[in-house]
């Protein structure tokens, strides 16, 4: 057990670069556009490469006829789960520290039960307490921004991470449904194929291609610097490539609920990083005391969370 927490906690790490890599674009002048788009051209082009060079092509012809089966779907799916998700984290770190983002972020945990309301699924409802606690910690994170930082600048930094954190299992669940029985709106697809999580995210990217061909022409973005093409390709490596594998890795080799509970709420982790990392890296400053508390408070309440909702306590 000792090992699949300590997978979690390196994986939480991993993912952290994005919050912190994000920040540093934003701070050297790079345009949020791109730093979203450019992650998944990277994912795309690593994940198309992986399965060449492992002479997987099979799958990757099956995949793409998968795709053009269902495309509707896909791009909807893709375009919800991570464009809308990713273009408003890469929009926020214009506004916010990495790790008042990554904070925010957490309310996910919190959405995922809304979610499953939505499509009709019972949830724990004993775990109220703990969701409070997490409420009241990124409250706290966001109202204890520095006096400098203005109260547009605060909406704008923290807004588009809560509508992101819904937007993420949203397009999770989605894509759940199809495998499973889909419903009148969803087709089903229960191809194995999609049982390989590196087919299902490149699937998931290529829905996002008109997204970010949409986007591109709302936005208008000036072209991207030397640096955004290498710190997005650190991303999709470190976040999209390394991080999932050690995650999905620890998650795969659970034994039972609790275990898989323990390693997920070592997510919450990725809070502690992206503070230390924006503090080392792009010498950022230590939060003040009622972020402290805050920061605290989300780390806390998501591990009791999480276990609450294996023990139904």
């Amino acid at each position: 057990m000792f090992r699949l927490i300590s997978l979690g906690i390196v994986s939480a790490l991993f993912f952290s670069s994005t919050f912190i890599l994000n920040r540093a674009m934003s701070l050297d002048g790079g345009h949020w556009f791109w730093t979203a788009a450019l992650r998944y051209a990277w994912m795309l082009a690593l994940l198309v490469a992986w399965l060449l060079i492992s002479g997987k092509t099979g799958w990757l012809k099956q995949a793409f006829q998968i795709f053009c089966k269902h495309w509707l779907f896909w791009i909807l799916t893709g375009s919800i789960g991570f464009g809308v998700f990713y273009s408003l984290i890469s929009f926020s770190a214009s506004y916010a520290p990495g790790w008042v983002v990554a904070t925010t972020w957490q309310t996910t945990i919190l959405a995922s039960p809304l979610i499953l309301l939505l499509f009709g699924k019972k949830i724990p409802v004993k775990a109220v307490i703990y969701i409070f606690v997490i409420s009241m910690g990124i409250l706290m994170v966001n109202l204890g921004m520095p006096e400098s930082i203005s109260l547009q600048d605060l909406l704008l930094g923290g807004l588009p991470v809560l509508i992101a954190a819904f937007a993420y299992p949203l397009g999770n669940q989605i894509l759940w449904e199809a495998q499973r029985n889909g419903t009148k709106l969803i087709p089903r697809i229960n191809d194995p194929l999609l049982n390989n999580p590196f087919i299902r995210i490149l699937l998931l990217t290529l829905g996002t291609v008109p997204f970010w061909l949409v986007l591109y022409l709302m936005v208008s973005p000036p072209p991207p610097s030397t640096g955004q093409f290498i710190n997005t390709a650190l991303v999709a490596l470190f976040s999209g490539i390394i991080a999932t594998s050690l995650f999905l890795h620890a998650r795969h080799q659970a034994n039972n609920s609790y275990e898989i509970a323990a390693i997920d709420s070592t997510q919450s982790s990725e809070v502690i990083f992206s503070l230390l990392g924006e503090i080392l890296f792009l010498h950022g400053l230590l939060p003040g005391l009622s972020s402290g508390i805050g920061v605290i408070l989300t780390v806390v309440g998501l591990a009791f969370y999480m276990r609450s909702q294996v023990s139904g306590s």
